[in-house]
């Protein structure tokens, strides 16, 4: 009897390890998140499953061009994928389509077409010590700092950075950031 006793307190000891290690993992490390929708087509696409890097903010700022994962205010348990364009402190403008910091054009081309409406970024938006601008790929078909219900994000709101895409296994890889 002791015996059984002895392995099934083992197993128990066992699986408890292997929890709190998971949810170590999950909550500092990383952890796994759908792209749902086409905001960051070409890059990722509608169905990808990514791992995002949650530990690499904690040791360094974002850089421009980056793919952060950040939480939407207003729905729980909701998530966007965008690519990093302004940095702290920068003023950023849309004008015709073209992607302005600081009064210059910022000459990338993530966007897979020119962007049609400008929204905030018409007018100039200067970003706090701890705010970013962030866009979508799919420049006409994403909701990104352009519209006031996203705006600029903070800091403090970064989950990560998108890491690995682990799905589907055809596009298994490190993910391009710039």
């Amino acid at each position: 009897m002791k015996g059984i006793l002895r392995e099934l307190a083992g197993w128990l000891v066992y699986i408890l390890i292997v929890i709190v290690i998971s949810w170590l993992v999950i909550a500092f490390v990383g952890e796994r998140t759908q792209v749902s929708g086409e905001s960051m087509e070409p890059a990722l696409s509608d169905g990808d499953n990514l791992i995002v890097d949650k530990i690499s903010y904690r040791f360094r700022d974002p850089e421009r061009y980056e793919i952060v994962v950040f939480p939407y205010r207003y729905e729980k348990n909701t998530y966007y994928i965008k690519r990093v364009i302004g940095m702290p402190g920068e003023t950023v403008q849309i004008v015709d389509g073209i992607v302005y910091i600081n009064g210059q054009p910022l000459g990338e081309d993530y966007g897979n077409a020119v962007m049609e409406n400008p929204g905030i970024a018409a007018d100039p938006v200067t970003l706090g010590e701890d705010e970013y601008f962030v866009l979508g790929d799919n420049r006409n078909n994403s909701q990104d700092s352009r519209t006031a219900s996203v705006g600029v994000i903070h800091r403090d709101e970064l989950i990560g950075r998108a890491w690995v895409r682990i799905w589907p296994f055809s596009d298994f890889g490190v993910i391009q950031h710039e």
